[in-house]
């Protein structure tokens, strides 16, 4: 059987690798070897981060929320708990929403949420 080379592919990956070590600083951006360390390493960062971005905004919203409540007379919690009583399915990111750009329908919101707890 005829020996093959493998520099094409090996050189494929080195591209590969190396067009992402795009921008990095001295060596991790030339040198294949530290270029593919820097490179798991973000990779691995990047996709931790994908994973709290949406922690963050999830307490972001729990906060605008909290604060808007607070302002028309109720807490954040019993706020949510009047709301599962009364059976309305908002979601956090619509009702922050509605906290920073429409106050008198999230006002109605907390009402209804007001009248369910008792």
């Amino acid at each position: 059987m005829a020996r093959v080379k493998g520099g094409l592919n090996a050189k494929k990956s080195h591209k590969k690798i190396l067009k992402l070590a795009k921008g990095y600083r001295g060596a991790k951006s030339k040198q294949f070897k530290t270029a593919k360390q820097a490179v798991m390493k973000s990779m691995k960062y990047s996709y931790i981060g994908r994973k709290l971005k949406k922690r963050d905004f999830r307490s972001l919203w729990i906060t605008r929320i909290n604060a808007a409540a607070r302002m028309n007379g109720l807490s954040y919690s019993k706020l949510m708990g009047g709301l599962k009583k009364a059976n309305v399915n908002i979601n956090r990111k619509m009702l922050s929403e509605m906290a920073v750009n429409d106050m008198a329908a999230f006002a109605q919101v907390v009402e209804t949420a007001k009248a369910n707890l008792k």
